[in-house]
């Protein structure tokens, strides 16, 4: 039995949910108002049968206890895995020495935050001195935050004098070197005698995603001060460009309003959450970053507010930001990050705090009217250009806005852009258009196959397909006749499906294109929910427990950049999941390798010039094949699962009308599956 097998045969699903969501017994199965969106009537289901919950709401989607745990904590699977084995009291993988050293120092430097967290809120909350009396009056009348606020983000002081957080860290056991390690002290050069970073400062603590402690923010109480703010040094545990400020606060507001805000300064977060809009994020720097862009996207949403400073730095950042958002959309070929950006501007106001504790009523409109980014840098943009400007500083000013307002994944929002600024500048629409066909086109040449290469993990799909054996499934007929799902042999698809994308995980955006395909066309009313049944094809399309492991963490492996997609799952699993992905990963030319050894540089030339010879339209057909079958599979349960609600009744004749509607629109999308799949046969 895997880990993750006897994790879930020691947990129950209805009691790990039972302790983040107040569910009910209803029939045979428990209901709640899903804790993903926003909801009046319950549509969240938990099925202690099964172990699965499910949302035939908003979300359309469900899974088992690692899929609820890494959704409601914004975990990745390895933390999931981590959290649930230490809840069941299953032992993981043994790590190496080495591994487990580094962790328990980086978890020592974490208790020297927390413990500074502590200490430095203690200093601001309980201490009667006069520095203690100015602070609080300052965090009170001057930022507007109340008691209740204080407590929730564990604001604290930094007195002054020179050894205050020395001292009472040291008491509590830690060593000087981890002090020095985690930021919160330094070294004078001439007596070698530690001090305090922080001194004199209203102290904000700033969390990691996971709500973990990591460092500080400090704002100067002394208006003398040069630097209102400064933060705590890059540390092993602090990097202000992997971090968001409030995310650990956010996160599920966010996933629950589909929409992330980011603004500029801790004080905006603060002020923005102690008013109830809690979905507002801080970008800890001058500018978003990708990694910034990417603990958002797409875990917690896809929809992001960039509501910067109105001041000239506040627009020089947000030109920065969606630069960065720029190159990041540009590299992901494979519309992973595709993301719908906004940028909202304020009126009258230099921030979000000012503007939020002025008119807090009026902030969620404000949010709802953030412009396009188009409309945004286009306004911006052209403000500059004076009124008789020649058409040679107009078409200048076009090439270097373009680039931004191509960002858009969909193509009539590319070309709309594109005669706004026609109109604007009083340039021609097709010259323009020329001109963003030659951007776009640019990108592609810079990719070069050897580039590429590089960066994407090896592909093994392109060697002879393994012998059948024990772990592999018998050869798939997909050129026969139209079959149900139910009929194909699902353990042999599922197997089948992962070992390819496993090999040549390319493939998986070809999946992801394929779903988009199919929902473009659909009429207005009917696509939301099409979206969401067609959505990126994920754990849930499996069945076995292993491969739902398996597909989570590649996923994971997808969407990171700090270590290779193979390293990234070798890393990620263990243990009999680990062997299953090698079982999956082997081919019998692997076996031969010490024999192929001496002959490796005559064959690899030849080798790949046949990898590029052949076509990827073979291996990308089955691959979408495959997909759809597993989709049609996960709907057609769906489909029953509804009519068995339906055929159940109940007092609530608006929730049986919407369950009945969902019967209609599910029948409608696995009929649309079944037209694509006959599609693809007749390719």
């Amino acid at each position: 039995m895997s880990v993750v097998d006897e994790v879930k045969s020691r947990l129950d699903i209805v009691e790990y949910i039972q302790r983040f969501v107040p569910i009910k017994k209803s029939g045979r199965t428990f209901k709640a108002c899903c804790p993903f969106h926003s909801e009046d009537t319950p549509s969240f289901h938990v099925d202690p049968d099964r172990q699965s919950w499910h949302c035939f709401g908003a979300c359309a989607t469900g899974g088992d206890i690692f899929a609820f745990a890494m959704r409601y904590h914004n975990w990745t699977f390895r933390e999931a895995l981590e959290e649930l084995a230490k809840l069941a009291g299953v032992e993981t993988k043994p790590q190496k020495p080495e591994r487990l050293a580094q962790e328990a120092r980086l978890e020592r430097l974490r208790g020297v935050i927390a413990a500074a967290v502590d200490y430095y809120h203690a200093c601001l909350v309980e201490a009667s001195d006069e520095g203690a009396q100015y602070a609080r009056f300052y965090a009170h009348e001057k930022r507007g935050l109340s008691d209740e606020t204080l407590r929730a983000f564990k604001i604290g002081l930094a007195p002054l004098g020179w050894t205050n957080a020395v001292d009472a860290l040291r008491e509590l056991g830690y060593a000087d070197d981890d002090l020095l390690a985690a930021g919160i002290a330094g070294r004078s050069e001439k007596s070698s005698r530690l001090y305090d970073l922080f001194r004199g400062r209203l102290m904000i603590p700033i969390h990691d995603e996971r709500g973990r402690a990591v460092g500080f923010g400090g704002r100067a109480l002394d208006p003398e001060e040069k630097a209102k703010y400064i933060n705590t040094p890059q540390t092993p545990i602090f990097n202000k460009s992997h971090l968001l400020f409030g995310l650990d606060r956010a996160a599920r507001s966010i996933r629950q309003h589909d929409q992330a805000v980011i603004v500029e300064g801790y004080m905006d977060v603060i002020q923005a959450h102690q008013a109830g809009y809690m979905n507002v994020v801080a970008q800890m720097g001058t500018a978003l970053t990708e990694h910034q862009l990417k603990l958002l996207v797409p875990r917690c949403t896809r929809r992001i507010v960039l509501a910067l400073d109105s001041d000239a730095a506040g627009q020089s950042a947000t030109r920065r930001s969606l630069e960065v958002a720029r190159e990041a959309l540009r590299a992901d070929y494979s519309s992973r990050l595709s993301v719908e950006l906004r940028v909202l501007e304020l009126p009258n106001a230099k921030d979000p705090d000012d503007f939020i504790r002025e008119t807090p009523q009026a902030w969620a409109d404000l949010v709802k009217g953030a412009v396009t980014v188009a409309d945004y840098v286009i306004e911006m943009e052209t403000r500059r250009i004076p009124p008789d400007a020649s058409v040679q500083q107009r078409e200048m000013a076009a090439r270097a806005l373009i680039p931004l307002l191509m960002a858009a994944e969909n193509t009539l929002y590319r070309q709309e852009n594109v005669q706004k600024l026609a109109l604007r500048l009083r340039l021609p629409e097709r010259e323009l258009m020329r001109i963003a066909a030659d951007l776009q086109r640019q990108p592609a040449r810079a990719r070069a196959p050897d580039q590429r290469a590089r960066s994407m993990p090896p592909t093994l799909d392109d060697l002879p397909p393994i012998s059948p054996g024990e772990h592999s499934p018998a050869q798939l007929d997909l050129n026969a006749p139209l079959r149900s799902a139910d009929a194909v042999d699902a353990s042999g698809v599922e197997t089948e499906c992962l070992r390819r994308l496993l090999r040549q995980p390319d493939l998986y955006y070809h999946i992801t294109r394929k779903f988009n395909q199919i929902i473009s066309g659909i009429a207005d009313g009917e696509a939301h929910l099409i979206q969401q049944m067609l959505g990126e094809f994920s754990a849930e399309d499996f069945h076995s427990a292993t491969y739902r492991a398996i597909m989570l963490v590649f996923r994971e492996a997808l969407r990171q950049d700090k270590l290779t997609y193979h390293a990234y799952l070798r890393q990620q699993l263990d243990g009999a999941i680990l062997r299953e992905l090698d079982l999956l990963m082997l081919d019998q030319w692997q076996e031969l390798e010490p024999r192929l050894a001496a002959l490796r540089a005559d064959l690899q030339p030849s080798l790949m010039k046949t990898a590029r010879q052949r076509a990827p339209l073979e291996s990308s057909e089955v691959i979408i094949e495959l997909a759809l079958l597993l989709r049609e599979r996960r709907l057609r349960a769906q489909f029953e699962a509804l009519k068995y609600l339906v055929s159940q009744g109940g007092e609530d004749a608006a929730m049986i009308a919407n369950w009945a509607k969902q019967v209609r629109q599910t029948g409608m999308v696995l009929h649309r599956i079944q037209v694509e799949r006959e599609r693809q046969k007749s390719i």
